[in-house]
């Protein structure tokens, strides 16, 4: 994928070839270079996204939930939780015992072939309330999702104010909507055949001004489209001036591939890359910044429709999450949020398909979970599942600046960011190559007297377990220190460091 420029790698054609095997790690040599202007990564960029009709459970979201308490602070101590995903259309809240549920919309035509819940999904008070006090014991902040697709700006009103008394300034803020550039489909059926963008931009906009009547603190983010990115760009030049200040982010979704049933989705397909991803991002961090807002990726995965078994649940999903939430941010996205959670409400919001398992090579207790970042099935333990390792991995460049990355990678499929943070400078190494080590010799801006490094590694790209960090996997506890930290110094101003084949490396640099 043509991350850079000046990183040439090899294109997704021939990354899905068989590669041929090199006996020895070819020599690259990359600068690390300051920029006038770089790119800021937030504190808050990690994320993660669940369907909002997990609120209907209000034990999940609670202090009580300590291990899921637990894996989040782990993964981030400044994270932000998105709630919506297509189980929000169907959502309704039921602020007092007598209040009634919203009329359920079912389209016509062949229902099996909707990929819809088409069943209402009550959140209490109590829920909310759950919900503040698990914000309050992780750290994070949250992103919430109000029914667009079965309800009225009155009922979005009164939910959205309930939610601000209870969440506060903990809230980033509200959506309207998920998905909305596939209502029109047969898909989806939310909307009929033909509704598109104009309507959108007038629905949303009487959505908009009941949630401010009700909420003048309110800010707002959107468009939240499935893969239309021109939504995201004419979003944010079109929303009516009286409502646009309180637009602060432009967001959109990302599946990296799908379906999983589709035999050509494979593990060599994920990790080769999307060249879109560089043009598309630049475009709308560019439109944001214009507005004086931020792009956030508010929902995605490595495969749509719950994930790929034996791809999503495995290592390569851990080198992909990590290598595109770097490439994102190198970008200027201010977050992204992969989405997972409790296999039943992902089925839900599928509506009651389960295409992965169509291809699990065994019997499952997940039908459609697999791309989820942390297991949490009903009396199971929580886990951390290959994904989260990733996006651990990435985590580390939160609060810093980005350096400009400079060199040849020789056809390598591998990417290499880095980022200064005060006198610190971290490098990550991706060798997303299934044969070919890499050796890697480092020159920069700086010298650096010595460091440290974090592998993370596998048995396979097809692993689903053994997945280490730092030489120590997630405990079921949720606990995790780095166990190997190996020692790395320079010779002549010059860091060398090998990264085996499938596997990542984070330099920790002084």
């Amino acid at each position: 994928m043509n991350r850079r420029a000046f990183l040439l790698q090899t294109a997704a054609t021939a990354a899905m070839a068989t590669p041929l095997l090199r006996a020895e790690a070819p020599e690259i040599t990359v600068f690390l270079r300051d920029v006038p202007s770089p790119v800021h990564v937030p504190l808050a960029y990690t994320g993660l996204s669940y369907e909002l009709a997990q609120l209907s459970d209000p034990a999940f979201f609670s202090t009580q939930n300590r291990d899921l308490v637990a894996c989040f602070k782990l993964l981030s101590s400044n994270g932000i939780l998105r709630l919506g995903g297509n189980t929000s259309e169907f959502c309704w809240f039921k602020a007092t015992p007598s209040t009634a549920a919203p009329r359920l919309h079912v389209p016509s035509g062949n229902l099996a072939e909707n990929w819809m819940p088409h069943r209402l999904f009550a959140i209490s008070p109590e829920a909310i309330d759950e919900l503040a006090g698990f914000l309050h014991a992780t750290g994070w902040r949250l992103i919430y999702g109000l029914n667009f697709g079965n309800s009225t700006p009155e009922r979005a009103a009164e939910e959205a104010a309930y939610v601000a008394g209870k969440i506060g300034d903990r809230i980033e803020f509200f959506q309207i909507g998920n998905e909305p550039d596939l209502y029109a489909k047969a898909s989806n059926g939310t909307r009929p055949p033909g509704w598109g963008f104009s309507e959108y931009v007038a629905e949303w906009t009487r959505f908009a001004e009941a949630v401010a009547q009700k909420v003048p603190s309110a800010r707002l983010g959107g468009p939240d489209v499935a893969a239309s990115s021109d939504w995201v760009v004419r979003f944010g030049a079109q929303v009516p001036e009286h409502i646009s200040s309180r637009l602060v982010a432009l967001t959109g979704h990302y599946y990296a591939e799908g379906p999983p049933n589709d035999p050509e989705v494979t593990i060599a397909r994920l990790l080769a890359g999307n060249p879109k991803i560089r043009t598309e991002t630049t475009e709308i961090v560019s439109a944001a910044r214009s507005h004086s807002r931020v792009y956030r990726m508010t929902e995605g995965n490595s495969c749509y429709r719950g994930g790929k078994p034996g791809m999503s649940d495995a290592f390569a999903a851990a080198l992909w999450a990590g290598d595109y939430m770097l490439e994102l941010a190198d970008h200027g996205c201010a977050g992204v949020n992969l989405h997972g959670g409790r296999s039943a409400f992902l089925t839900a919001g599928l509506g009651g398909h389960t295409p992965g398992m169509e291809v699990a090579r065994t019997p499952q207790a997940v039908h459609s979970g697999f791309y989820s970042p942390i297991q949490s099935e009903p009396d199971k333990p929580v886990k951390a599942m290959p994904v989260f390792y990733g996006m651990m991995l990435a985590n580390q460049f939160c609060g810093a600046r980005m350096l400009r990355v400079e060199g040849d990678l020789h056809g390598l499929n591998a990417s290499v960011y880095a980022a200064r943070n005060q006198g610190q400078v971290k490098v990550d190494i991706f060798n997303k190559d299934e044969h070919t080590p890499m050796q890697l010799a480092i020159h920069g801006d700086f010298t650096p007297r010595s460091g440290h490094l974090w592998r993370l590694q596998a048995p396979s790209l097809d692993s689903t377990q053994n997945v280490t960090l730092a030489g120590t996997q997630i405990e079921p506890t949720v606990q995790w220190n780095p166990r190997s930290v190996e020692s790395i110094e320079t010779r002549n101003g010059v860091l060398s460091v090998r990264v085996p084949a499938s596997s990542a490396a984070l330099l920790f640099l002084r």
